[in-house]
């Protein structure tokens, strides 16, 4: 008889190794240092279809209002170029003479076009410093090698990212067949006879088709631009969200680590101790609580003008300046309410207050009076 044994096997699975970075989801809104590092890394919310929308709508508007003046200058242009040509005719055409010619029509397109190219690059500018400010950065030129490894380069390849653009480039595309198309199919006819056309004609038939279906693609552009905008900067703001442990780490380096803290303050206390006890020798008197509280006074008529406190303390602090006065003979005198007023309101190095000059200077008479300095 053959008996059938279940093995169990249970595997344990740290859930953080499943999270978004070593301090879990991003689920904290950016500080202001990660977006002003962000900002000099050139890392900003800005959307190029913003720009692109801008430029072609401003770009096609310009060509509505200079459409004349520049079917008027293709036609002088044609004029041109035909009456030269005329004029070699019946003479040999000599490399020297198309060079001539050529020179012309360049002249005359960069003539027709620099309004244009001028007026594209302000539109440029203008829309991207809309968008991200003036901020003048060279870390997005610095080479990034980890661009060049094959297994990071194929997930950005298949990223989120990538699918979005995809879409968005499909859309365009899909806009621009569409209003090209609906244009066109009601003006084929005059496109096909075109051939029939004076040149004068023919200029404005193709100007006018440019421009409307210009003028319809901007617009159209216009809308996904502004889609874009709010898309892009929706996601600007996620990409920067923090984890937890994002916003400890940099809370520790704007604040400091409270145990680094916390130890330095305690050589500063250390340090002040040690300093404490060193000029705890040169005091006129110890006066005490009597067991919870120490102040130690001198009074140097000659570099004070009031008596001052060199040393206090609480409880085994208290303790340790009573031990080290009677090493040194210090008087040691009981006084609760006045080593209560010092000890809570005169630091270590600072004058008593004038309202305990009077109290202060009977108890130091006493301690001189037993020391015989009176």
């Amino acid at each position: 008889m053959i008996s059938a044994v279940k093995h169990s096997c249970y595997l344990k699975y740290n859930l953080q190794l499943f999270a978004e970075g070593s301090g879990g989801e991003k689920t904290e809104e950016p500080t202001s240092k990660k977006l002003a590092d962000a900002r000099k890394k050139g890392q900003t919310m800005k959307s190029m279809d913003v720009t692109t929308a801008a430029t072609l709508l401003v770009f096609f508007l310009l060509l509505r209002v200079l459409i004349g003046y520049m079917g008027e200058r293709f036609y002088n242009s044609f004029n041109m170029v035909y009456s030269h040509l005329s004029d070699y005719a019946n003479m040999e055409f000599t490399v020297n003479q198309a060079c001539t010619i050529l020179q012309e029509v360049i002249r005359f397109v960069l003539l027709t076009a620099l309004p244009f190219m001028l007026v594209v690059y302000v539109v440029i500018v203008v829309t991207l410093l809309l968008q991200v400010k003036w901020k003048v950065t060279l870390e997005p030129l610095r080479p990034k090698f980890d661009k060049f490894n094959p297994v990071s380069g194929m997930k950005r390849l298949f990223s989120k990212d990538k699918l979005v653009e995809l879409l968005k480039s499909i859309a365009k595309i899909g806009v621009l067949v569409y209003v090209v198309y609906s244009y066109l199919k009601d003006e084929w006819a005059l496109v096909l006879n075109m051939y029939a056309y004076s040149l004068p004609q023919a200029i404005s038939l193709i100007g006018n088709t440019i421009l409307n279906i210009g003028l319809r693609i901007s617009f159209c552009f216009a809308v996904i631009g502004v889609i874009d905008f709010f898309y892009q900067k929706w996601k600007f703001h996620e990409d920067m969200k923090m984890t937890k442990q994002e916003v400890k780490d940099e809370f520790k380096q704007a604040e400091g680590d409270p145990k680094v803290k916390s130890q330095q303050r305690a050589r500063m206390q250390q340090a002040a101790q040690r300093r404490m006890m060193q000029e705890l020798p040169k005091a006129d008197v110890v006066i005490t609580n009597p067991t919870h509280l120490a102040v130690a006074i001198l009074y140097d008529k000659e570099r004070y003008e009031a008596p001052i406190v060199v040393a206090k303390g609480a409880d085994f602090l208290a303790e340790k300046i009573k031990e080290r006065a009677r090493e040194y003979e210090v008087e040691i005198v009981e006084n609760k309410p006045l080593a209560r007023m010092l000890y809570h309101n005169v630091d270590i190095g600072a004058q008593i207050p004038p309202e305990l000059y009077q109290a202060v200077a009977e108890l130091l008479a006493y301690v001189y009076g037993l020391k015989g300095k009176i």
